[in-house]
């Protein structure tokens, strides 16, 4: 009895380890193994093969920083723009160390020394112009010679949502992509709603000064002057657009004959001329300077208006159409400061905080 129950237990666990053995390779192997990669295509329409989880990426320029800034910050190895202490008040201490590695806007550079030893997954290469061939060209130009994957995102901000939804689902943060889109869609609709039946004789004229002289600027149409138009703002520029980096020389006397209404400019901290402009006799008879309606566009982390083209934009339309048309389109600012700097950019601010940042731009907050 004894010889045949071992036996049959023996049995047993021969077979035990036979079947272990089909199924399984008794542990060695796996009954699938998952692939590292994927394919996917881009905006542009290019095949490129990325790993399945992207742990740290980086990006060809400020406007796809801060998009990514803004989703997943934890994801970044670096900044493609050198924050300056003022900028970095509104940033998370966390993020301070990150290396300043370079752009390529505006004919700049990539640190490709220091990129390649931060060994992103993935670069984005995001911009607000058009995709062409030449953008395919040139990202396929970048993965070639860094052996790193590039994808190709549409930044125009009529496609925020698709670009966020896009970037989201390749580095897993779909809901927060989500909750951005969300909030970027309902400021567009809020503001263009309120702002786009104003008669022609009704919307303020707005010349939009750059430079430290404030004698470039952008026409109607223009990339760098688009939350102007969005808001329904009349650009009196009357120069040729400039491709790239924009910024149309003007001449004085250009100015005086247009003789806007408002002036938008860059403060000094950010290279313009918002204190010359008011204080400067060439500038001293245009209404905007007589009335008293020279504005500050607000900078800090990133500027509302422009320069970066980025999601920091959608912020700009509400303070642009709450102080062109504060009949039309009211808003509470300091909240919505608060609320968009939490969402965006993973700091709170207190109502003093909010009102610096407003300071100069032409509300007048409590």
């Amino acid at each position: 009895m004894i010889k045949t129950r071992n036996f049959a237990i023996a049995f047993l666990f021969i077979l035990s380890v036979m079947i272990c053995s089909l199924f399984t390779g008794c542990g060695d192997k796996s009954v699938s193994q998952q692939s590292t990669t994927q394919t996917i295509t881009d905006h542009a329409g290019r095949s490129v093969t990325i790993p399945t989880q992207i742990n740290k990426c980086y990006y060809t320029s400020p406007l796809g920083m801060i998009m990514i800034y803004s989703l997943a910050p934890d994801k970044m190895v670096g900044w493609s723009m050198q924050l300056t202490d003022k900028e970095k008040k509104y940033i998370p201490d966390k993020y301070h160390s990150l290396p300043f590695l370079g752009g390529l806007q505006m004919n700049g550079k990539i640190n490709t020394e220091e990129l390649l030893k931060a060994k992103p997954d993935v670069i984005f290469a995001v911009g607000p112009d058009a995709l062409t061939d030449t953008t395919k060209s040139d990202a396929d130009k970048l993965q070639e010679q860094l052996n790193i994957p590039v994808i190709v995102v549409d930044g125009d901000i009529k496609s925020t949502e698709k670009a966020y939804t896009f970037i989201g689902q390749l580095l897993g943060v779909g809901d927060k992509a989500k909750e951005l889109a969300s909030y970027c869609n309902k400021t567009m609709n809020e503001v263009t709603e309120a702002t786009q039946a104003i008669p022609e004789e009704k919307r303020a004229k707005v010349y939009y000064a750059e430079g430290p002289k404030g004698l470039a600027t952008e026409p109607k149409g223009g990339s760098h002057a688009l939350v102007l138009d969005l808001v329904n703002g009349n650009n009196v520029a009357q120069v040729e657009a400039k491709g790239g980096s924009g910024m149309s020389s003007v001449s004085m006397e250009q100015v005086l004959k247009w003789n806007p209404d408002v002036i938008l400019a860059w403060g000094a901290d950010a290279g313009g001329a918002y204190d010359l402009i008011r204080t400067s006799q060439d500038w001293a008879n245009i209404n905007a300077v007589k009335n008293n309606k020279v504005y500050e566009i607000p900078n800090y982390p990133f500027n509302w208006f422009d320069r970066p083209p980025s999601v920091n934009r959608f912020l700009g339309l509400k303070w642009l159409a709450a102080t062109l048309y504060p009949d039309i389109y009211k808003v509470d600012m300091v909240s919505e400061v608060k609320n968009f700097y939490s969402l965006f950019y993973h700091v709170d601010l207190s109502d003093a905080d909010a009102r610096e940042l407003l300071k100069n731009s032409g509300l007048t907050v409590n």
